[in-house]
Formats: structure tokens, C-alpha cells, sequence
């Protein structure tokens, strides 16, 4: 099977045989890989180097993880995958709201890293070539979020004002997982931060309204505890 990757991977962990795996499996796919083994040399790398992905281990020697996370985004926005033994959603919920773009939990498949790999890469792409679409497309779903119209199968799917608002929020973040915190903040106001409720609520009738089985959804996908993931491509308008 001929790889398909493209770009250098950043593997922060100060754990060898960890790098190790990582690197091997990565080349495998035709990445470059860059490595290092604590957050000051992960911080230096990121700005002399530029990988185009950081995978970022939390428990490093010498500092904590949010940290190395906190300085890369002073200064980047470089896709950071968070890849950690830490599997509390407190943790999964803070490093995704304070600029993860995903976060995988030891033990982790390569495969599901390879493919979050893929997705971030992807968005970065469209985000380096400005082309923030407006336009989403899945399997018969159709959302346009200028004319603020969905169609499923041709026929229109009428939705409520806070309905289409998250709609439109997790579009522009296709394919990452968007916090319950931001979905409530962001929406509802930051005094809704708890009221989790209200955000289970509109994402039930949003699965009912997109035809998502709410059973085995494969549109809306939960991260328990954490947030949602909108799995749907942008893509440019018709004649455009």
C-alpha cells in the first residue's frame, strides 16, 4: 500500500520507546519526524523548525504539558494533538479549550492517530489557503451557512435559531471536537456554562432533523464528557 503522508510530525515525549513507535510508524507513512523529549526543546523546535503537527505528551520532565501548549500558542497555530495517559475529561476538556485540536489517550490504535493526524492536517491546509468555506457536504446533507439553509436529500430541514447555531459552530470546526464549554458559552452565554442539558437537548433534535441514528451516530459524534465532532467536509459552492 503506497503512504500517503505529507509534512513533519513534532513527537513531544520523554519516553523513548514511545518515540520510538511513534517515529517508525509515521515514516512508515511518509512523514518527516522531529522529536524531542522535554518542553523547552519541544518550544524551540516549534519555532526554528515548523513541523506542521505537534503530538504533545503532558507529563514532561520539566514542565507540565499546558504549559508547552500555552507557549506554542503565544506564538503559533500549529496543530496540536494531545497524546496522553491522562484520560480524566477535566483534562480533555481544558487542554481542548486552551488550543489542543485533539487530544488521544494512552494506549492509543495507530490507526485512529494516523487518521486524527490526517484531519488536523487537513483543516490547517484550508486555513493556510483561506478557503473558509460556507459550504458542507455528507452523504445527502447539504448545510450552507450564508443562506442559512440545510437540505437533506433535496428536501429542506427546518431548524430552530439555537439549533442552527450550534450547527454552525461545530461546521466551523469540522471533524474537531468543539467543548461543551465553548458550545455553551458561545451560544447560550457564559452564565449557561453548566447547563449542559440544554446543549444534549438540541443535539438529540439535530440528529432526528439530519437523519444521524441516534443509537450508532456517525454525524454528530460524541466525546463523553467533552464536547462534540461534526464529521462533514467543506466544500467550494457549485460554480465557484
Amino acid at each position: 500500500m503506497k503512504s500517503e503522508g505529507s509534512g513533519r510530525i513534532l513527537i513531544v515525549d520523554d519516553e523513548q520507546q514511545i518515540r520510538r513507535f511513534l517515529r517508525i510508524s509515521l515514516a512508515s507513512q511518509g512523514y518527516g519526524v522531529l522529536e524531542a523529549e522535554n518542553g523547552e526543546q519541544a518550544l524551540a523546535m516549534v519555532y526554528t523548525q515548523a513541523p506542521d503537527v505537534v503530538l504533545l505528551d503532558l507529563g514532561l520532565p520539566d514542565m507540565d504539558g499546558h504549559e508547552v501548549l500555552q507557549g506554542i500558542r503565544e506564538h503559533s497555530t500549529v496543530p496540536v494533538i494531545v497524546v496522553s495517559v491522562r484520560d480524566r475529561e477535566e483534562e480533555k476538556v481544558f487542554s481542548l479549550d486552551n488550543g489542543a485540536n485533539d487530544y488521544v489517550t494512552k494506549p492509543f490504535g495507530i490507526q485512529e492517530l494516523l487518521a486524527r493526524i490526517r484531519a488536523v492536517l487537513r483543516l490547517a491546509q484550508k486555513a493556510r489557503g483561506e478557503q473558509t468555506s460556507s459550504y458542507y457536504v455528507s452523504q445527502g446533507l447539504v448545510i450552507d451557512l450564508e443562506l442559512r439553509r440545510v437540505t437533506l436529500q433535496q428536501e429542506d430541514v427546518h431548524l430552530t435559531r439555537k439549533e442552527f447555531a450550534v450547527l454552525a459552530r461545530l461546521c466551523r470546526y469540522a471533524g474537531r471536537v468543539v467543548t461543551q464549554t465553548q458550545l455553551l458559552k458561545e451560544i447560550w452565554g457564559p452564565t449557561h456554562v453548566d447547563d449542559t442539558h440544554y446543549l444534549r437537548i438540541v443535539i438529540s433534535r439535530l440528529r432526528q432533523k439530519l437523519g444521524d441514528d441516534p443509537q450508532t451516530p456517525t454525524l454528530l459524534q460524541t466525546e463523553a464528557g467533552v464536547g462534540y465532532r461534526l464529521l462533514v467536509e467543506a466544500a467550494l459552492r457549485p460554480g465557484t
